[in-house]
C-alpha cells in the first residue's frame, strides 16, 4: 500500500511538472507569429512604384539632351516623358528609335523610395552606390546595359542606360538630383 501511494505521488508530480513545462512552449509558439505578422505588413506597405511609361514627346524638365548625349556617349534623337507627377520619368532615344537612357524620379514615402532602388539594383546582387548628401543605393551592369539607383529619405532617382558602364548612369543621376534640388 505504501508503495502504491509513493508511486501515485511520483506519477502526480511528473504529470504536474510535465504540464508546467509544456506551458512555456505554447506561450513561445503564440508570441512567435506576432513579429512575423508585423514584418509582413511592413513589407506590403513598402511597394515600389511601377515602371514608368513614355506618354508624350517633350523635353525632360530636369535633364538636357546635350547633357545626356555627353554623359551617355550617344546622340539623342528623341525625348519622351511619362505622365508621373511631380517629376516625370524621362526617356532618351538614339538612332533607330532605340531607348538609350531612362531616368525615373520618385518623391513620396521613404519605404517606397527604398523599394524602388532595391527593385532596380537589388542589394544582394548590386555594388554599393553612395552619393554626397546621404544618397545610398546600388549600381550594376545588366543584360541590356547598366543601372544606378539611389534613395534618400522619401526620394529616389534611378537611371537605366544601354551602356555597360555604371559611371554613365551615375553622372545622369547626380545631374538629376542637382537640377531638381533633391
Amino acid at each position: 500500500m505504501r508503495n502504491a501511494a509513493l508511486y501515485t505521488g511520483v506519477l502526480l508530480t511528473a504529470v504536474v511538472l510535465g504540464g508546467c513545462s509544456s506551458q512555456p512552449q505554447a506561450s513561445t509558439t503564440t508570441t512567435t507569429p506576432s513579429p512575423t505578422t508585423s514584418s509582413a505588413s511592413t513589407s506590403t506597405s513598402a511597394a515600389a512604384p511601377g515602371d514608368p511609361v513614355a506618354a508624350t514627346t517633350a523635353q525632360c524638365p530636369y535633364l538636357s539632351s546635350d547633357f545626356v548625349a555627353d554623359a551617355n556617349g550617344e546622340k539623342v534623337t528623341k525625348v519622351m516623358i511619362s505622365a508621373d507627377k511631380p517629376h516625370p520619368a524621362c526617356f532618351f532615344y538614339s538612332f533607330g528609335n532605340d531607348k538609350q537612357l531612362v531616368v525615373q524620379v520618385y518623391v513620396g514615402q521613404a519605404a517606397a523610395a527604398t523599394a524602388l532602388v532595391n527593385k532596380a539594383a537589388p542589394i544582394d546582387s548590386s555594388d554599393k552606390a553612395d552619393l554626397p548628401g546621404g544618397w545610398n543605393g546600388g549600381s550594376m551592369a545588366t543584360s541590356t546595359g547598366a543601372v544606378y539607383a539611389v534613395a534618400k529619405a522619401g526620394s529616389a532617382v534611378v537611371a537605366f542606360t544601354d551602356q555597360k558602364q555604371t559611371i554613365k548612369a551615375k553622372q545622369v543621376v547626380k545631374q538629376a538630383i542637382a537640377a531638381l534640388g533633391l
